[in-house]
Formats: C-alpha cells, sequence, structure tokens
C-alpha cells in the first residue's frame, strides 16, 4: 500500500497535509514518502528471503539524493546508466560495490571511473563492449566483474515501444549465442565472469513474463555456473506496474 490519502479534497502524505508543505516550500513540489518506499523495499526483500539477493534500484527513475540515501540505509544496491548516475549513488552515501552498471551507451571515462570504484557488475550488452571493458581494465592493472545481457526472445505482455527481452528488440546477446561470448569473455585477461543478466521490458503487469525469460535462462546459468568459478549472480530485470489511479493501492 502507499501512504498518500485524500481526507476531503485535501491531499495527505503520511499524515503531513501537502497543501502545507507547498506553503512551506513553495511550488512545483516533489513529495515522496519514504515510509511507502521503505515498506515496498521490504515486501520485495522478503519475497526473495530463500536464496541470496541484491534489491537494487533503478536511479534512472529517481535521482533525487533524499530518495537514494534512503535506498542506501535500507541496504539497498543500485541500478545505474551512467558514470553522473554512479556519482549520485555515491554522493548519497551508497556502495560502489552494490552497483549493477548496465545501459548500451558507456564511454570508456564512465567506465574506467566505475572500475576504481569498485561496482559489482558490468552488465554487458555486446562482445565489442566486453572487449572494451577488457582493454580498459588491461590498462588498469584490473580484473572488471561482467555480466552479459541475455535477450531470452520473451514477449513482456507490454506496449512495444518498451519491450527489449524479444530478438526484434536491439539489447543483449541471443540467447544461443550466449555460451560462445562467454568462452571469449574468460579468455580475456582483464574480465571476471560475474554473473548474467536479462532485461525484458518496462511496466509489465504479470509475473508470467518474468517466470517465463527465467524458465528459459535457467539452464543456461546452471551451464555457466558449472564452467565458471566465479559466476554467482542471475540479475533478473525488467520494470513492474506503476499504479497510477490514487483509488487503488499500489503493489
Amino acid at each position: 500500500m502507499h501512504h498518500f490519502r485524500y481526507v476531503g479534497n485535501h491531499l495527505f502524505c503520511e499524515g503531513i497535509s501537502v497543501e502545507s508543505l507547498a506553503r512551506k516550500f513553495g511550488t512545483p513540489l516533489y513529495v515522496y514518502s519514504h515510509r511507502t518506499l521503505s515498506e515496498h523495499f521490504a515486501r520485495l526483500d522478503q519475497a526473495m528471503a530463500e536464496v541470496e539477493h541484491l534489491v537494487c534500484f533503478a536511479v534512472k527513475s529517481n535521482a533525487n539524493q533524499s530518495v537514494l540515501r534512503a535506498v542506501a540505509n535500507l541496504g539497498g544496491g543500485f541500478d545505474i546508466v551512467s558514470g553522473g548516475e554512479l556519482q549520485r549513488v555515491i554522493a548519497a552515501g551508497g556502495d560502489a560495490r552494490k552497483c549493477v552498471f548496465a545501459g548500451v551507451g558507456k564511454a570508456e571515462s564512465e567506465i574506467e571511473f566505475a572500475i576504481r570504484q569498485g561496482v559489482y557488475s558490468f552488465n554487458v550488452e555486446s562482445e565489442p563492449e566486453l572487449q572494451r571493458i577488457n582493454r580498459i581494465a588491461a590498462r588498469l592493472k584490473k580484473r572488471a566483474p561482467v555480466a552479459v545481457r541475455v535477450n531470452p526472445d520473451v514477449q513482456a505482455g507490454t506496449h512495444k515501444k518498451i519491450t527489449t527481452g524479444t530478438y526484434e528488440n536491439k539489447f543483449g546477446i541471443a540467447l544461443e549465442q550466449v555460451p560462445a561470448a562467454y568462452r571469449r569473455a574468460a579468455a580475456l585477461k582483464g574480465l571476471r565472469i560475474q554473473g548474467i543478466q536479462m532485461h525484458i521490458g518496462s511496466r509489465i503487469a504479470s509475473a508470467k513474463p518474468f517466470a517465463a525469460a527465467v524458465k528459459k535462462i535457467v539452464p543456461l546459468v546452471r551451464q555457466l555456473k558449472a564452467r565458471y568459478p566465479t559466476f554467482q549472480t542471475f540479475d533478473v530485470g525488467g520494470g513492474i506496474e506503476a499504479v497510477y489511479d490514487h483509488a487503488l493501492a499500489s503493489g
């Protein structure tokens, strides 16, 4: 549930009048509920309690320093897509070692900064990107942790413009090509095989597409884990639908 409520025609957040906040701080004004964020984080965290896990907040969704600080204080990690987002996480007290660096357009300067800060993993879109990260890591005399983004060719049941997990989408490496990509990555001295990653789309209203994608990828995960001793992570990505009708309880 969330902690925004109407009393008559007046909106309250955690029992505090939003009108009073607007009078105090001026408008336009963004108001976030710490209690809502904390409770939703806890629900997701508890749902994964049977397995070792890390819940990562997508910084692209909200880079407000107070929001990032709240996630860090809850023990959460962060999904980042730029060096600037990594800087914001660090400034908010977040741990770079709990950051996964995704995105299709990582600049070399951003990759170097992330390696120096010790990010948990780079989510890698292509073999040329693996080679680029390897070259930078080798120059720094480090081994960069990588997870190949696998495209499972699964329909997410969302709008076609925000679907990212089918072969019609220009994201990731096709499922059947992934084993060969890992063999080549393992031969690169500047890389460490950290895991595998998927992201099938945004605003997904059902768990079924996630389940279908995971079911397709799990056999590959087992194969890779048996082959590469450092392999330890299956990063399950995709955006869950938000509730926009204030009459409905989000979640």
